[in-house]
């Protein structure tokens, strides 16, 4: 009696008709290749020509039988067909605009899209904070397939990704390393902060606190960072006070408001309301907004009150 040995290897889908290495010879050798049938159409038809594989309805052989699986869809596998359409977009033969981007080129975008997201997020809207995000991520995309083709250092989105997995797992020693505490009742929120700034410190090996910040940032923003920083290393609030006559400073440094960039965009916010509510009360009486004297928008004013 002849005996039947079925094996299974598992394929994903999303590399194309594509073996793991280690399983090449294993199907090599084998009397028959059986497609499973959630394999895409176009997979399996591509396995169909170069290994002479067969449905999985066909009649089994004697001998060793080997059936390519699909391998289980995991969070992130999407990312890798990001990565291979933008590696088609930039390689010859792709988009020519994509192909004449540089990262100066692209900078102006990448300022775009983060406040794109910002916005939506600020919102609500989810459906654009979906959109938005798949924005930025085209960015850091963009930018690490650019980064590929720098003769004197090259590097891709294997080498960002393993920077930024290397960089949680150093930063979190309570989950990946050797059990310190940083979090729950022993350290509050405060501390943990600074344990965070004393990682990066190590890791960064930083001359000066504020070494890392990001300057480019709005200038509200950059101050309220520069205080946080310099607060962590410990130098007196009534000397960081007095470092500008500058009113906005003060005011900002002055002030326990942790976040002085969101705080005046909700006031921006908030006056856009105001103006908008304001001539929408003109229109509603026959009043070109345009044409509105001190007076008449001091009368219009108190419309926003009631929206």
């Amino acid at each position: 009696m002849t005996v039947t040995v079925t094996g299974t290897v598992t394929v994903d889908p999303r590399l194309g008709a594509v073996l793991p290495a280690a399983a090449v010879l294993t199907v090599a050798a084998a009397d028959q290749v059986r497609l499973h049938p959630d394999l895409p159409p176009d997979v399996a038809a591509a396995f169909v020509r170069d290994l002479g594989a067969v449905p999985s309805d066909a009649p089994r052989v004697a001998g060793t039988v080997v059936e390519l699986v699909p391998a289980p869809s995991v969070p992130g596998a999407s990312l890798l067909d990001a990565v291979r359409v933008m590696d088609r977009l930039r390689s010859p033969g792709g988009c020519p605009w994509d192909a004449a981007q540089t990262p100066a080129s692209l900078l102006r975008y990448l300022v775009e899209e983060t406040y794109e997201l910002y916005d939506a997020i600020a919102d609500g809207d989810r459906e654009a904070i979906r959109e938005e995000l798949g924005d930025v991520l085209l960015q850091v995309l963009f930018h690490a397939r650019i980064a590929t083709e720098d003769a004197a250092d090259p590097f891709g989105i294997d080498e960002v990704a393993d920077e930024l997995v290397a960089k949680l797992v150093g930063r979190h020693p309570h989950v990946f390393g050797d059990g310190e505490v940083i979090t729950g009742p022993e350290m509050t929120p405060g501390e943990q902060q600074v344990r965070w700034e004393e990682l990066k410190a190590v890791e960064k090996r930083r001359a000066s606190a504020l070494e890392g910040v990001a300057r480019s940032q709005p200038a509200a923003a950059l101050v309220a960072k520069y205080l946080s920083r310099a607060r962590r290393a410990g130098v007196p609030d009534d000397l960081l006070v007095a470092a500008s006559d500058d009113p906005l400073y003060a005011g900002i440094a002055g002030s326990a408001e942790p976040d002085p960039e969101g705080a005046l965009r909700a006031a921006a916010g908030e006056l856009a309301r105001r103006v908008r509510a304001a001539e929408d009360a003109a229109r509603a009486a026959g009043e070109d907004p345009a044409a509105l004297d001190a007076d008449a928008w001091r009368r219009r004013w108190s419309a926003a009150d009631r929206t």
